[in-house]
């Protein structure tokens, strides 16, 4: 059996992502783990309801033998067994996010020997995790160029503090992962600015799509809205790039208190820095494809600065895998990340 890796979850930016990364890695590399000091740069450090799931998730795909799985937790001890396929069920029980349940298994059951089906319930739209909108028009697209072949439908929104949203997704099993190669966007097929809401007012969306109109002369046709049925009231405006090569979601979620305008406002200080650095991955989309290069051909892409998450994931995954990413600062705001 292998040595247990000590892994220190205060490194980095200290946050959940290391806690997801190190559970992905143990079972794609079969490497038994200890993660230690669990979100401690966060103000309430240790599992909460969101990460246990993400614990609960691992494990089950896993056959894992863990400890100290329990909410408020600073470490947890991983031992898993072996990837198995199946029918899952995975509930956070709160409205966090279960589009990061979703990455934390998904690198392992691409390597499963037969299809699995994912039903995931909790929060959908939720900040500071990828929308399922996000999941299925950048991610997954860009997945599929190299292999990994995901199949995902959305059944009910789940916006916070109520969450219970819910979404199944078909994961396949890849006989060969492709290289992923993203230098170039490529031309620009189509763009639209989407507003999501439920239980918010009319004018909430109207006025976040004027915004868009007025600061990024946009038009009419390419701003929408939609008004969907949840368990309570949300709000998220999506800013949707899609280019020859890939697409870019950009996303500002609204929450009491703050402004239609600033929510677009927030929205468009993303967009205008994306289009400036003529790259074809943002921020975000960046420290989500490092692991699915991992578990295929390497490969190369370019993006804006990589973000403190980017950096982290890039650490965490050396600490399991001779496998190494070199960044490359090209100009201003303008890096490439290449796996050597």
């Amino acid at each position: 059996m292998k040595k247990i890796l000590h892994i220190d979850g205060s490194e980095g930016e200290g946050g959940g992502q290391v806690l997801r990364t190190s559970l992905t890695m143990s079972m794609i590399t079969g490497t038994p783990v200890r993660i230690e000091n669990i979100r401690a740069k966060r103000s309430k450090p240790g599992l909460m309801r969101q990460h246990l799931a993400c614990v609960h998730a691992a494990q089950a795909v896993s056959d894992a033998k863990v400890s100290g799985a329990k909410v408020g937790s600073t470490s947890v001890t991983f031992e898993p067994k072996g990837i198995k396929a199946g029918d899952y069920r995975f509930a956070v029980g709160t409205a966090g996010s279960t589009t990061l349940i979703f990455q934390t298994v998904l690198p392992a059951l691409v390597m499963a020997d037969k299809a699995s089906s994912l039903t995931l319930v909790g929060g959908t739209h939720n900040m500071w995790a990828p929308s399922f909108d996000f999941i299925a028009l950048a991610y997954l697209p860009l997945l599929k160029q190299i292999g990994i072949d995901v199949d995902v439908q959305l059944e009910k929104h789940g916006f916070y503090p109520q969450g219970a949203g819910q979404w199944k997704a078909v994961v396949k099993p890849a006989s060969t992962i492709e290289s992923l190669e993203v230098n170039e966007r490529g031309v620009l097929i189509d763009r639209e600015a989407m507003v999501t809401s439920s239980g918010v007012p009319d004018h909430v969306a109207e006025r976040e799509l004027n915004e868009i109109a007025k600061q990024c002369s946009w038009p009419e046709a390419s701003l929408k809205r939609r008004s969907v049925r949840a368990m309570g009231s949300g709000n998220i405006l999506s800013l949707r790039l899609h280019y020859e090569a890939c697409s870019e979601v950009i996303e500002s979620v609204g929450k009491v208190g703050l402004s239609a305008e600033k929510v677009a406002n927030s929205a468009v200080k993303l967009l205008r820095r994306f289009l400036r650095a003529e790259v074809p991955v943002g921020e975000h989309l960046a420290d989500q494809l490092l692991l699915p290069m991992v578990i295929g051909g390497g490969g190369v892409f370019r993006t804006v600065r990589p973000s403190q998450h980017t950096m982290t994931n890039r650490d965490v995954i050396h600490r399991f895998t001779d496998k190494r990413f070199k960044f490359t600062e090209l100009a201003m705001d303008r890096w490439e990340i290449r796996q050597t």
